[in-house]
């Protein structure tokens, strides 16, 4: 790699508000605040909205939508067919 050109890549902390769960990882991201981790030293925080922690597909919270019963209601609605 040639030197200079390339952004630090160093131990960052990501925090989803949404869930109070934080994980260290490595990223070329900078947050705006630091915050000391587990292991005692001072590392940057970038806050996200969304993690595996508290992703509806993965907290098997997602909803699936009828899709079925809305054309049905349609159809008795407005009738089958669309002639002119």
């Amino acid at each position: 790699m040639r030197k200079g050109i390339h952004p630090d890549y160093r131990p960052v902390v990501f925090r989803d508000r949404a869930a109070g769960y934080a994980f260290l990882t490595r990223s070329t991201m900078t947050g705006g605040c630091t915050v000391e981790w587990e292991d005692g030293r001072t590392h940057p925080v970038v806050d996200v909205e969304v993690s595996h922690v508290s992703h509806p597909f993965c907290t098997g919270t997602a909803r699936v939508l009828d899709t079925a019963g809305r054309v049905e209601r349609f159809e008795r609605r407005y009738g089958k067919g669309g002639g002119a």
